[in-house]
């Protein structure tokens, strides 16, 4: 059985979409010329131009001419992806959330490469061996409909009540990195596993159903579709401008603490990848300090440099929404050789 730590004190401070497209302009013409192929988690890219990923390849692509060939879909689906073509090999790197980056590593897709920078990462967070390291901090929340529910529920059990039947949904664990995070919370907020799939199997009268890519569920949110979803901090955050009807919450667990935990993105080399080179210089890129103060200012979530300071605007308001939740730790690693019975046992407790 899986165990998670003891919280720690809040600080102030993911339907597969599998899209291929080429951000940016001009560069040497071909398919192979000049280019690298990301894989990623959802949450980073915008549709309408102005995200995270939209400006840092772009930014790449002006320093070093490498432009960004970006495959889009859920952390899980990521990762399958990747092993389904391990004899032959397409992307260069990896970009997932936990427990998806190590379980990454632990299939033996990914090589070892500690990108410049990295070293002002806490070593905690990434990797021991150098496959992997977060490259914009993240936390798992959950997101309400304003305008039908101007008070977000307060507590798990709140989520309960009948006027949410057929308006609450929460992305698929052990597909989605942000669902999975929803299991780890479920586990940690009730303590153990056995009381968290009781709880989700009578929540189940009120979920939609599974959603293989949590970012398929703030829209529904904002259009009143859904009264309740789960997110991420980033991600809702960064698309509160063109889905002004969504709040950020954060469910309390028995004793009244509203908790979350750490959901970084973290990214890795593709093992055999078919341009190491250029993906190490992306890699690096990542971590500088110029992209890192762009984890807040650009990306809406929190830099993972501890000697990158979020400032402006942003930083203030991601602080306040933080303001009072007590962040958790999950031993990640631990969680990934367990994850296989976490995600049967929810398959039972929810008939999914």
């Amino acid at each position: 059985m899986a165990r998670f730590p003891q919280p720690l004190a809040a600080s102030a401070l993911g339907a597969v979409v599998l899209a291929a497209t080429l951000t940016g302009c001009g560069g040497t013409s071909g398919a192979d010329a000049d280019e690298i192929t990301v894989y990623s988690a959802d949450g980073l890219k915008s549709e309408d131009g102005s995200g995270f990923y939209d400006t840092v390849f772009e930014e790449f692509r002006e320093k070093t001419g490498i432009k960004v060939k970006y495959v889009e879909g859920g952390s899980g689906e990521m990762v399958q992806r990747l092993a389904r073509e391990k004899s032959r090999t397409k992307a260069d790197v990896i970009v997932t959330l936990p427990p998806f980056i190590q379980q990454a590593d632990g299939k033996g897709l990914l090589a070892a490469y500690r990108p410049a920078g990295s070293e002002k990462v806490p070593a905690g967070d990434r990797s021991a061996t150098g496959t992997w390291t977060p490259v914009v901090d993240n936390y798992l929340c959950f997101v309400h409909n304003t305008q039908e529910l101007k008070d977000p529920p307060k507590t798990w059990d709140d989520l309960l009540d009948s006027r949410f039947k057929g308006k609450v949904q929460y992305s698929t664990p052990g597909v989605a990195g942000d669902g999975t995070a929803v299991l780890v919370k479920a586990v940690h907020d009730f303590g153990g596993k056995d009381a968290a799939m009781a709880y989700l199997g009578k929540l189940q009268k009120n979920n939609v159903g599974p959603s293989s890519s949590t970012g398929q569920l703030a829209p529904k949110t904002d259009k009143g579709e859904l009264l309740v979803a789960n997110g991420d901090v980033q991600m809702n955050y960064a698309n509160m401008n063109s889905m002004p009807h969504q709040g950020i919450f954060f469910p309390a667990d028995s004793s009244g603490k509203r908790t979350t935990l750490a959901l970084p993105y973290a990214a890795g080399l593709v093992k055999n990848a078919p341009h190491a080179d250029r993906a190490k210089k992306f890699l690096d890129f990542l971590l500088s300090e110029d992209v890192q103060r762009q984890a807040s200012s650009v990306a809406g979530g929190f830099p993972v440099r501890t000697d990158v300071k979020a400032t402006g605007e942003n930083a203030t308001a991601l602080a306040g929404i933080m303001k009072g939740v007590e962040i958790f730790r999950p031993d990640w690693a631990e969680i990934d050789r367990n994850l296989a019975s976490y995600v049967d046992a929810w398959k039972s407790a929810t008939g999914s």
